[in-house]
C-alpha cells in the first residue's frame, strides 16, 4: 500500500483540511532564516486563528527580522469547525510585530480587515496581497493544488 493513500483519497474527496504540524514547521523554517529578513510573509491559505504557519512567523516576528505578516484565509463555511465565533465577512490579518515589548501577539497588534470576497486566493483583492508579499509560506487547498501554483 502507497504511503500517500490518505492524500490520494482526499483529493478524489476534495478534503482539502490539511494542518502542517508547527514541529515541521520550525525543522523547515530554520534552513531560511537568513531569507526572511526584511521581508512581507503572505500566508494566503491559512486561517490565522488555526494556522501554525501564522502562529510560526508570528511568535518569531523579531528574530527573524520580518517586516510585515499577512493572512488571508477562505471564509469558512463551517465556522463552528474551527471557532465559536461567527463571521459574516472573510477577513484578512496583518502583524507588524511586537508593540509592546512583552514578545507575545497581543490582539491588538493584529490589524483585522474585511475582505470585499471570500478569501479565495484567486480573487482580486487577494491577488494584491500577493504583490505585496516578498515570500509565500502557506498550504493550499490540495485539491487546487495545480491552480494555486500556477
Amino acid at each position: 500500500m502507497a504511503k500517500n493513500d490518505n492524500l490520494h483519497k482526499a483529493k478524489r474527496a476534495k478534503a482539502d483540511e490539511f494542518y502542517t504540524q508547527l514541529s515541521d514547521i520550525e525543522n523547515e523554517c530554520q534552513h531560511y532564516w537568513e531569507h526572511f529578513k526584511g521581508k512581507t510573509i503572505l500566508c494566503n491559505c491559512d486561517d490565522p486563528r488555526v494556522s501554525n504557519f501564522f502562529r510560526y512567523f508570528s511568535l518569531n516576528f523579531e528574530h527573524l527580522g520580518l517586516k510585515k505578516l499577512i493572512a488571508t484565509c477562505y471564509k469558512n463555511q463551517d465556522i463552528d469547525l474551527f471557532s465559536q465565533e461567527s463571521s459574516e465577512k472573510a477577513v484578512y490579518i496583518i502583524y507588524e510585530g511586537d508593540k509592546n515589548g512583552n514578545r507575545q501577539v497581543d490582539d491588538n497588534e493584529l490589524e483585522v480587515k474585511e475582505l470585499q470576497g471570500d478569501g479565495d486566493f484567486r480573487s482580486k483583492e487577494c491577488i494584491e496581497l500577493l504583490k505585496e508579499a516578498d515570500i509565500v509560506v502557506t498550504n493550499p487547498p490540495f485539491s487546487l493544488f495545480r491552480e494555486y501554483v500556477a
